[in-house]
C-alpha cells in the first residue's frame, strides 16, 4: 500500500467517482489512477468501488471505511506539512475563510485589512455561501475556518467559538407608514410585503419560530442571500426589509430608513469554526483574535482540548 494510492481514492471520492476529474486535479492520467485503484484493491483483496463496466457507480461498505481512513491520513499529512511550514515559513502560507455574504461584507473587512497588513505574504481567500455550505467547506477541509450563524455550531467535527452577537432591523423607504406607527411590533411587520434572507424562514429558523409563537404569517415576497440585494428591492418600493442590523449604514443607505427590531427577536450568535483535528498555523490564531479579541491562543487551545463543539457566548 502506497500513500499516493490513498490519495487517488480520496480524490476520486471527492470528485463524485469521476476518475477523469480526479486525474486532472492530481495532474496525472486517468489510466494511471484506475491502475493504482486496481492495485490497491488487489492488495487488500476487496473492492473499494462498485462498477458498471469501467465506470465507478458507488462505494462498497468496506470501501467507505477505507475512504474514511484515507481522508484521515490526508488530513494528518496536511497537518504535518503545516507544522513544517509553521517553523520554517512562519509568516507565509494560505488561509481560506468560508463565510456568509453578510459577514464578509459588513463584519470581516476591518479584520481582513489588519491581517493583510500584518501578514502580507499569507494568501487569503474568502469563499461565500450559506451557513450550511460554510460548515461543510470547513468540515471537508476546503476552508481553514468558517464564520457563520446558526447551523455551523451543530457540526461535531468542528470546534465553534462564539464570536459576537447581533440582531435585526427593518429597513423601509423614507415615506413608509411604519415610520410613524411606533412602537414596531411583529403584527405590524406582518402587514406589509417582506423581503429578507433566503435562509431566514426555513424550518426551525429563529425568525420563523418568533412569528409562529405569535400565530403570525409574514408575507415574504422575495428572498435573497445578499443584504445589498434586499436593500435594493426595498428601495424600489417592493416591500420592507428584515436584515442584520450590521448591514445597515446610514451614510451609505441614504435612501432608506431603519427601525431597530432587536426587541422583537432574541440575538443571534456568529461563530468561528474550525476542524478539531486541524493543526492551526500561528497566523490563524492571529486572525481569530483580530475578529474576536476575547480569544487568544490559550483560550482557543482550551476550547479544542475541552472537546466541546461550541461554547457559551460571553460578551
Amino acid at each position: 500500500m502506497k500513500f499516493h494510492q490513498l490519495r487517488y481514492i480520496h480524490e476520486v471520492a471527492k470528485q463524485s467517482l469521476n476518475i477523469s476529474q480526479a486525474a486532472d486535479v492530481l495532474h496525472t492520467s486517468q489510466p494511471g489512477v484506475s491502475k493504482q485503484i486496481q492495485l490497491l484493491e488487489e492488495e487488500l483483496n476487496l473492492q473499494i468501488f462498485l462498477r458498471n463496466g469501467k465506470r465507478l457507480v458507488g462505494v462498497t461498505e468496506p470501501g467507505q471505511i477505507i475512504l474514511d481512513l484515507a481522508e484521515r491520513v490526508m488530513r494528518e499529512m496536511n497537518n504535518i506539512k503545516s507544522v513544517g511550514e509553521e517553523f520554517t515559513q512562519k509568516a507565509t502560507g494560505t488561509l481560506t475563510i468560508a463565510t456568509t455574504h453578510t459577514q464578509a461584507r459588513y463584519r470581516l473587512p476591518l479584520a481582513v485589512k489588519a491581517f493583510m497588513a500584518q501578514f502580507p505574504d499569507v494568501h487569503l481567500t474568502i469563499h461565500q455561501g450559506n451557513p450550511t455550505q460554510v460548515a461543510e467547506q470547513v468540515a471537508s477541509g476546503e476552508a481553514d475556518i468558517g464564520i457563520a450563524t446558526e447551523s455551523i455550531s451543530s457540526y461535531e467535527k468542528l470546534v465553534c467559538l462564539p464570536c459576537y452577537q447581533w440582531n435585526r432591523c427593518v429597513v423601509t423607504p423614507h415615506d413608509h407608514p411604519l415610520l410613524s406607527d411606533l412602537p414596531l411590533t411583529l403584527e405590524k411587520v406582518s402587514r406589509y410585503p417582506l423581503i429578507t434572507y433566503d435562509f431566514a424562514f426555513t424550518g426551525g429558523s429563529l425568525v420563523s419560530r418568533v412569528f409562529g409563537k405569535e400565530d403570525l404569517q409574514p408575507n415574504v415576497v422575495l428572498t435573497a442571500i445578499d443584504a445589498d440585494v434586499i436593500k435594493t428591492y426595498v428601495g424600489l418600493g417592493l416591500g420592507i426589509g428584515l436584515l442584520a442590523n450590521m448591514a445597515y449604514d446610514k451614510d451609505r443607505d441614504t435612501n432608506l430608513s431603519m427601525l431597530d427590531a432587536s426587541h422583537l427577536f432574541p440575538p443571534s450568535t456568529t461563530y468561528i469554526g474550525f476542524r478539531r483535528d486541524a493543526y492551526l498555523r500561528g497566523y490563524t490564531y492571529d486572525f481569530i483574535k483580530l475578529l474576536a479579541p476575547h480569544y487568544d491562543r490559550k483560550s482557543v487551545n482550551a476550547a479544542i482540548k475541552s472537546g466541546e463543539s461550541s461554547l457559551d457566548y460571553e460578551d
